[in-house]
């Protein structure tokens, strides 16, 4: 009997002639298509919900985000793990990311990589997994041996295990503690997953990340106060949000941002309750990093 076709290998009946489109229409189409990518993130958000709300516990217990995939998905994984550092102050070693084929898989496909199931489960026993770890894995087709590996290995070790697939009954869905459907259906240029699939992905893991870093307080109000002020444009972000949450100038933000090297939720702190930044350190270590909790003490 012949396997089922899944539904992002399937060709798309509705555009059979594409090679044959005007510019401007086989532009329209394809940006077109990616609503369906939203539609498919906005079904799975009760489980994305449940993700962050599972995932909570682990990393306020120390716990890290541990990324996995192959090819496209390993590559977003890449891509949201590197950037929680200077968005939210997200320590490096919190946040890995492990790709079928090593590092040089992140610009040169590595042939065969992804189908190594034991490869998998092996790159993800070197990280010492714990049971406060989070483990995200991410497949397209969701039956991608090497993803699979690391799965089976991060619950044999009590990790949360999230998996991320764009077919219905999917292995990386079904068999991770937490599954997450993004069920995009055929793309418009048959089996090329980086398309709507993929940003259905992209969009999942910023939408987890994001929303876990909120409810760990590196948020206040709707500010990315947790930055890292890494280059000369967050330095001038970290003054613009400084003086915007305190109503003061620039000038008066910048100098206190200057002897707390920046952190935008100390500056906020002393700033508003007119005190030292060693004080305002205190008084948000009290309130567990929460600039609201800070303030109305």
């Amino acid at each position: 009997m012949a396997a089922t076709m899944l539904n992002t290998e399937t060709p798309a009946q509705q555009h059979t002639l594409l090679d044959q489109y005007p510019t401007v229409e086989l532009v329209n189409v394809l940006v077109d298509d990616q609503l369906n990518a939203v539609n498919a993130v906005r079904a799975a958000a009760p489980r994305l919900a449940a993700a962050v709300a599972a995932a909570l516990p682990r990393v306020e217990a120390g716990g890290r985000l541990i990324y996995v995939g192959a090819g496209t998905s390993g590559r977003l994984g890449v891509l949201d793990s590197v950037e929680l550092y200077p968005t939210f102050s997200w320590p490096h070693g919190r946040a890995v990311a492990l790709l079928a084929g090593g590092t040089d898989a992140m610009f040169v496909a590595v042939e065969g990589a992804e189908d190594d199931l034991e490869q998998g489960a092996a790159d993800l026993r070197s990280l010492n997994i714990t049971k406060d770890d989070v483990v995200l894995l991410i497949a397209a087709s969701g039956g991608t041996p090497y993803v699979l590996g690391a799965l089976r290995a991060a619950r044999a070790a009590g990790a949360l295990t999230i998996g991320f697939a764009n077919n219905p009954d999917a292995p990386v869905a079904g068999e991770a503690e937490i599954g997450i459907t993004l069920d995009t259906g055929p793309e418009v240029i048959s089996g090329s997953t980086r398309l709507k699939a993929g940003t259905s992905q992209k969009i999942a893991l910023n939408t987890f990340s994001s929303a876990l870093m909120v409810r760990l307080n590196k948020v206040h109000g709707n500010l990315m106060v947790d930055l890292k002020a890494t280059n000369a444009k967050l330095v001038l972000r970290a003054i613009r949000l400084t003086s915007f949450a305190t109503g003061v100038d620039e000038a008066a933000a910048r100098a206190v941002l200057e002897q707390c090297d920046f952190h935008v939720k100390t500056a906020i702190v002393a700033l508003s309750k007119q005190t030292g930044v060693e004080q305002a350190r205190a008084l948000l270590e009290a309130a567990h990093g929460s600039v609201r909790q800070a303030l109305a003490s």
